[in-house]
């Protein structure tokens, strides 16, 4: 005698999690793509990650949706549930690791080696525009602190070397950074100082920030300041005081290559 075997319906609230996550991920990869190679401005991606992000989000709710429903009717769709739960928080990982850098870190944007007196970035039409007209205004008296306080180790770096030297090795450092220099002037003149303007870009979204190298002979030394400001946003999550820090360990690094 043949027995009838019924199988329970599928949960398509697990379906749509699936679904909704993967069309998430597409969307913050366009968003990512599309910002980093420059085809769109920066607030236009962000709004598309932003959209990603909010897609993710309903991708969970409907994966959370699912297991109620699997485990109130005994439906099918464990498997697509977990994945879409597994896409989302993917995609999830890096906005909630920049969520807890703006908890433990404070809100700055701008870092420089020398608090006192920060290196200032040059006002030339090149410099400028390159910029995109942005003039990185000056630092209050909180933020110098909450910088002392946070990055303790972000200091001025002092060469064993002529200026001049010092100089070009500045040079081979940033060039070896993959920074893009807009402008650069030797030591010597009145000041004595030499400077190097340049714009990085940050990993995953290409977003381009400002640096300025001062380079300052002194007697059988040099001091070598640098500042980075992030254009976009209050607050960097510490991505400039790494980026000082890494200049000054590719600095080393040139200098032992020598």
């Amino acid at each position: 005698m043949r027995r009838l075997i019924v199988e329970e319906p599928l949960s398509q609230a697990a379906v749509w999690s699936l679904r909704l996550s993967v069309f998430a991920l597409a969307v913050a990869a366009v968003a990512v793509a599309v910002t980093r190679f420059q085809l769109v401005d920066v607030p236009a991606g962000l709004a598309v990650f932003g959209s990603a992000i909010l897609i993710d989000c309903i991708a969970l709710l409907l994966a959370g949706t699912a297991a109620a429903i699997i485990w109130r009717t005994g439906r099918l769709g464990v498997s697509y549930a977990l994945a879409g739960v597994a896409l989302a928080l993917a995609l999830l990982a890096w906005p909630g690791y920049l969520a807890l850098q703006s908890l433990r870190l404070p809100v700055l944007n701008d870092i420089s080696t020398d608090i006192a007196d920060p290196p200032q970035f040059s006002l030339s039409r090149v410099a400028t525009e390159a910029r995109g007209g942005r003039n990185p205004r000056a630092r209050a008296p909180g933020e110098r602190q909450s910088q002392r306080a946070a990055y303790p180790g972000v200091q001025p770096i002092l060469l064993e070397l002529e200026g001049d030297e010092a100089f070009q090795l500045v040079l081979r450092a940033v060039q070896s950074l993959g920074w893009k220099i807009i402008e650069q002037s030797s030591p010597g003149g009145r000041a004595g100082l030499g400077h190097v303007d340049a714009v990085a870009r940050t990993l995953i979204m290409g977003f381009p920030d400002d640096i300025t190298i001062r380079v300052q002979p002194l007697a059988g030394q040099t001091k070598i300041d640098v500042r980075s400001v992030s254009r976009y946003g209050r607050n960097d999550f510490g991505l400039n005081a790494r980026r000082i820090e890494r200049f000054a360990e590719e600095l080393q690094t040139q200098l032992d290559a020598k």
